[in-house]
């Protein structure tokens, strides 16, 4: 009785009116227990805040190791391949206080809920576009100086991608994001505790880890290798031999020269790609930025479901913004150079939208040039050719575009904008 007393309390985020509710629990983390929560009420300075959430939380008393993981999330609100933090939040719910950190919500699971649910593995192209996601990720991580340490299936959650364009192939609705920094620590930081700990799953921890005790950025690359295997064959990479104990088969991963196993059924591309990441000797090991660039999920061009969930939910009802996208032509199902806008749909006038970052923002509602006499009506979509020094007629999709466009919509989240209404 007393957990669904606590279930449906409604909880008031600061003194700004805007609250949420507290529902299921939908999962645990390194250090709290998730909670899928809905926001309701009014409010302009938290508007960017989507209609369900994840909630992340535990009671204060013991709240330091969650604490520190929001401070880590802080360092990468700027990647669209890193699960979003809103920020944080203390409540006190039946005399106890409870300290919550709130989390985007990725309602398609996790990905091991994926491949469990794939009788046999993911089909390539799937495993190409989520491999591609989580390397930005990691890449994005590296370069703040931090190492994940438990990047396994469980702690990459899938994010619906916007509801405006529906994908044909199953799949190809969600991006996926890397949570749960629980145990995330910064680059050739030592443990307070001298005495040998291993921070990560077994599963997915590299020869170096488990030797060494040695965590830094090569030792996320390897445990992406036992990822992406596990997604093509649908089994982890690593399994126990008959009559072998678990204890033996962490000697193998540790001292042996065996290597993880890397299914027979993946392109040679693949194949490259994970001995790429399967390499003991962690210097000669790929970087996220290296392996970018390896063909296996190295493209000229992107998917565009990919493109959009970056920009509708790195910035979720954002700004006057219900979902972004980018409004290019297809061949196939790839994306060409060419001319990039974005379409928006409205929760304010035209003319506000003009003044956003200090420069002109030229927009236009099918063929006809909308002025400020005839500005579209709340929740309306336009079309603009122009965000913030970042679109225009002229750019292509390459050399960190996405990342600026992503950076664009988080910037613009921060103006005060009327609440959007269903």
């Amino acid at each position: 009785m007393k957990r669904r007393r606590r279930q449906q309390k409604t909880m008031e985020m600061g003194s700004d009116g805007r609250t949420w509710t507290r529902g299921a629990t939908i999962g645990k983390g390194s250090f709290g227990t998730v909670s899928l929560a809905k926001t309701t009420g009014p409010n302009k300075r938290r508007s960017y805040l989507p209609p369900s959430i994840a909630v992340k939380w535990t009671e204060v008393s013991d709240s330091y190791s969650l604490q520190k993981e929001k401070e880590i999330l802080s360092n990468f609100s700027g990647c669209p391949y890193i699960l979003h933090c809103f920020g944080e939040e203390v409540t006190v719910e039946n005399g106890q206080m409870i300290y919550n950190v709130l989390l985007e919500y990725g309602a398609g699971g996790s990905l091991a809920d994926r491949i469990r649910n794939s009788a046999g593995g993911l089909p390539e192209s799937e495993v190409k576009r989520y491999t591609r996601s989580i390397l930005r990720g990691l890449s994005y991580i590296h370069a703040q100086s931090y190492v994940h340490c438990d990047i396994k299936p469980q702690n990459i959650l899938l994010v619906p991608a916007s509801s405006l364009i529906k994908k044909r192939r199953k799949g190809e609705d969600y991006v996926a994001k890397i949570a749960d920094f629980g145990v995330a620590k910064k680059v050739q930081q030592k443990w307070k505790n001298e005495t040998p700990c291993w921070r990560g799953t077994p599963l997915y921890m590299s020869p170096e880890s488990i030797a060494h005790n040695s965590q830094e950025p090569p030792s996320d690359i390897w445990a992406l290798g036992c990822v992406v295997s596990e997604m093509i064959s649908g089994k982890p990479a690593w399994s126990c031999k008959p009559g072998e104990t678990r204890d033996d088969l962490l000697q193998r991963i540790g001292w042996s020269h065996e290597l993880p196993r890397i299914p027979g059924d993946l392109s040679n591309e693949g194949k490259d790609f994970l001995k790429r990441c399967f390499v003991r000797t962690t210097m000669f090991r790929w970087t996220a930025e290296m392996l970018l660039h390896h063909p296996f999920v190295a493209s000229d061009g992107e998917d565009i479901g990919e493109l959009e969930g970056i920009l509708s939910l790195s910035a979720p009802a954002a700004a006057g913004l219900v979902w972004s996208l980018l409004s290019l032509s297809e061949t196939g199902n790839r994306i060409q150079k060419q001319e990039i806008g974005t379409r928006i749909k409205l929760s304010c006038s035209s003319s506000d939208l003009t003044t956003v970052g200090g420069e002109d923002l030229h927009i236009s509602s099918g063929s006809e040039e909308v002025d400020e006499m005839n500005a579209p009506t709340s929740g309306s979509s336009i079309e603009c050719t122009k965000l913030i020094k970042v679109t225009s007629s002229t750019s292509s999709i390459e050399d960190g575009t996405l990342e600026q466009l992503s950076q664009a919509s988080l910037d613009i989240r921060q103006k005060h904008w009327h609440e959007i209404s269903n």
